[in-house]
């Protein structure tokens, strides 16, 4: 059953990354991708998450977009998929990204920790 699951997560996010890029003109949507798809136990709802690039309010922009263009997301989807049930789009910002960016940064800053390794073929 997780195979049939991880399966159905993966061409749902393919399927999603290719109408987010060609099909979807809202100028609310800003430079997003999609980090993850997380599908119910019941396979009725698909959360969606999206990274995006910029400030809070961007971030917010762009995550209204998409939840208004859900329906036709959803629409264009399950055309594709030519499933009997399609789960339920549902958009949400994943800051998972952000945060290991912010971790990096932090751990670059602690005494001890060089940002410039040497090379072993530097000898």
């Amino acid at each position: 059953m997780a195979y049939r699951k991880d399966k159905l997560a993966e061409q749902i996010r393919r399927l999603v990354s290719e109408v987010m890029i060609s099909e979807i003109k809202d100028p609310r949507i800003g430079f997003a991708s999609i980090t993850k798809v997380e599908i119910s136990k019941d396979f009725s709802v698909a959360r969606i998450g999206i990274s995006v690039l910029g400030n809070s309010k961007e971030k917010r922009k762009t995550i209204e977009g998409l939840q208004s263009a859900s329906g036709f997301v959803q629409h264009k989807v399950s055309k594709a998929m030519a499933i009997k049930h399609m789960p339920r789009l549902h958009f949400e910002l994943d800051s998972s990204v952000a945060d290991a960016i912010e971790m990096v940064g932090f751990i670059n800053t602690l005494p001890g920790v060089a940002s410039d390794a040497p090379d072993d073929d530097e000898e």
